[in-house]
């Protein structure tokens, strides 16, 4: 049955017109007038709906049944992601999607070869949260994962956060399998570097700030691999895979 995302208030018994782009993709999908979807609202649990009339630019259903089951991990975490080189952040968040992540903080870091301007950094953001709401409907989240705007390395540490925050780096001598391993699950905030990792300079920033310094094991991951992996690790520690 495909699932939608509909930021709509959504009830048993009514009836509503679907967004455009959901209506696009029933009609491009060939459903018909009679036929059932999954749709949810970013709200918690979804709805089975039956569409009562589909054409190319307008299509309604009635919302018939409401099922309450989640999928999301029992903590939360959080990919606080340096800005990596082309498209990798778009393969990045979808990944950080499926595996339940609850936020995603992009960061401008010294050795980020991507520099946004405020324009660019906008249009990325809209980018971004299509990826995340496609990610949601094909993975079977009914809740998305909240995207912060970009934010550079300082600005993002010296914030309040109650937050369990991890740098990964080689230079760590405790592994992050090691640690969650003795540690009970909780909510956590990964911070990944870009191609060439953090500088020193903010990684003993961090450091000072209270962050947790830990590594990924003996081997150098690439920026598209870390903060997936460390995600994995947690939630085979911790539960959620």
């Amino acid at each position: 049955m495909p699932r939608f995302y509909c930021p709509l208030p959504l009830s048993i018994g009514i009836t509503i017109d679907l967004p455009d782009e959901v209506a696009h993709h029933v009609f491009v999908l060939r459903q018909n007038a009679g036929d059932n979807i999954h749709i949810f609202n970013g709200e918690g649990g979804s709805y089975v709906a039956t569409l009562t009339q589909v054409a190319k630019k307008n299509v309604t259903a009635e919302v018939k049944v409401f099922l309450p089951e989640e999928c999301e991990l029992p903590y939360s975490l959080n990919l606080v992601q340096a800005l990596p080189e082309a498209s990798k952040m778009d393969w990045i968040i979808e990944k950080a999607m499926e595996l339940g992540v609850s936020a995603i903080q992009p960061l401008a870091a010294q050795r980020c070869v991507v520099k946004l301007s405020a324009e660019r950094a906008e249009k990325k953001q809209a980018h971004w949260q299509g990826i995340i709401v496609a990610a949601a409907e094909q993975c079977g989240r009914n809740r998305l994962a909240h995207l912060a705007p970009l934010m550079n390395f300082n600005q993002w540490l010296s914030q309040q956060d109650m937050h369990q925050r991890i740098l990964l780096t080689p230079r760590a001598e405790q592994s992050l399998a090691d640690w969650s391993r003795h540690h009970p699950a909780q909510a956590v905030s990964l911070m990944v570097g870009p191609e060439g990792g953090y500088s020193d300079e903010e990684e003993n920033l961090a450091i000072k700030h209270g962050v947790l310094a830990l590594s990924m094991g003996p081997r150098i991951l690439r920026t598209e691999t870390a903060g997936l992996a460390a995600i994995a690790i947690l939630n085979a520690a911790w539960g959620g895979m």
